[in-house]
C-alpha cells in the first residue's frame, strides 16, 4: 500500500471582505475554519487509491505515520469570510484525486451554512453546479463562544466540534466522478469536524 503524504500548501492568507490579511495577525473581518479529517477516512480514500488535499488560500498536513495508517487524519487550515449565505472558504478548493488515472473531483469555496446544517460548494465537474456536500449532524445545538476584546476592539466569536457527514448522494458522485466501483465509499461517512473562528468589530 502507497505511503503518500499530503504536501503542506503554503498559506496565501486569510481573505477579509475587502482586502487580504495575513495568518499571523488577527483583525477584524479575518477568520479561520479548522478541520479534521475523521480517523479512517485517509485510510478508506488511500485503499481506493485516492488522496485528499486543499489548495489555494489554505493549508494541509498529516496527523499519523501515513494516509493508509488507520489513525491517519488530514488537518485543514482554511482562510474564510462571512457572507450572507454563511462562512465561505474563499480561494480555497478541496481535491479528491485518483492517482489510478489522474481523475479528480474539486469542492470550490465551500460554504458552512450552520442554519441549514450543511456544507455546500461549487462543482466544476458537475457544471459548476452548487451542491451540499457534507451534513453537519449537530448543527441544531452548535453554539458560539464569544469573546469581546475592548481594548483591540475586537469581537472573536468560535463555532468548535461541528460534525461533518458526507451528505446524501455525495458518496456514489465522487466514486463515479474519480472512476471508482461502485460502492467504493460508503453513504453517509463520518468526514470529520470542524472549527470555525470569526473575527469582527466590537462597537
Amino acid at each position: 500500500m502507497r505511503k503518500t503524504i499530503v504536501s503542506i500548501v503554503t498559506v496565501i492568507g486569510l481573505i477579509a471582505s475587502s482586502s487580504v490579511a495575513f495568518a499571523d495577525t488577527a483583525k477584524p473581518g479575518q477568520s479561520m475554519t479548522h478541520m479534521k479529517t475523521a480517523t479512517g477516512v485517509t485510510s478508506t480514500l488511500e485503499a481506493a487509491g485516492v488522496i485528499l488535499y486543499v489548495q489555494g488560500g489554505a493549508t494541509s498536513a498529516v496527523i499519523g505515520e501515513n494516509l493508509s495508517s488507520a489513525t491517519s487524519q488530514v488537518v485543514f487550515h482554511i482562510p474564510v469570510t462571512a457572507n450572507k449565505a454563511g462562512v465561505q472558504h474563499v480561494g480555497s478548493n478541496i481535491i479528491f484525486f485518483n492517482t489510478a488515472n489522474n481523475q479528480y473531483l474539486t469542492l470550490k469555496n465551500p460554504v458552512i451554512d450552520l442554519a441549514k446544517g450543511v456544507v455546500s460548494a461549487t462543482v466544476p465537474q458537475a457544471g459548476d453546479a452548487k451542491v451540499d456536500i457534507l451534513t453537519i449532524t449537530n448543527a441544531s445545538t452548535a453554539k458560539a463562544k464569544i469573546t469581546n476584546d475592548k481594548k483591540a476592539k475586537q469581537r472573536t466569536t468560535a463555532y468548535a466540534g461541528t460534525t461533518l457527514v458526507l451528505a446524501p448522494g455525495i458518496a456514489a458522485t465522487i466514486a463515479s466522478v474519480l472512476g471508482l466501483p461502485a460502492g467504493s465509499l460508503p453513504e453517509g461517512l463520518a468526514f470529520g469536524t470542524a472549527d470555525v473562528t470569526l473575527y469582527s468589530k466590537l462597537k
